[in-house]
This record gives structure tokens, sequence and C-alpha cells, in this order.
């Protein structure tokens, strides 16, 4: 255990941005991996309905990567690379 308050408030932090980190980054692979599976049944339907989801499940993605690099979760270039790779994916079928 801590001995000092300075070594309890880097606790305190620690876990603090532990939990936010775990938040974006879950988020982040949460969406991900919806946006693929709502892409493939975008590619087999062709419905206007099944893509207006897959653009609303890439609007909230792009925002919790920006949030996420905004709060220094993500390094910038990760985010930009978590970004493109699922726009090109998106301009694949369009």
């Amino acid at each position: 255990m801590a001995n000092n308050k300075s070594a309890l408030k880097r606790i305190r932090i620690t876990e603090r941005n532990r939990l936010q980190n775990r938040f974006y980054k879950g988020n982040v692979k949460k969406l991900t991996k919806l946006f693929y599976e709502r892409l493939e049944s975008y590619k087999i339907s062709q419905n206007q309905q099944d893509k207006e989801k897959v653009e609303a499940i890439v609007s909230a993605l792009y925002s919790f990567i920006d949030k996420g690099q905004k709060k220094n979760v993500f390094h910038p270039n990760t985010a930009s690379r978590k970004k493109a790779t699922v726009i090109l994916e998106l301009k694949k079928i369009k």
C-alpha cells in the first residue's frame, strides 16, 4: 500500500485513466465489429435501411475515435489508421 499522499493520488489517477482507456478502446472495438457485421448484411441485401445503419455506426465510431484521441487514449496515427480502414471498407461497396 502507498505510504504518502502523492502515491495515493497516483493510484487514483491511474485507476481513473485505466477505466477511461478501457471505455474508449472497448467501445471502438465493439463498434468496429458491429460495423463489419452490418456491412456484410448490407452487401447481401443491398437494402437502403442497412446502408443507413452502417453509416450511423461509422458516425458513432468516428466520434469515439476522435474523443479517444482528444483524451490521449489513442495516438493520432492510430486514430487515423482506424478511421481510414473503416472508410476504405465502406468505399469498396459503393
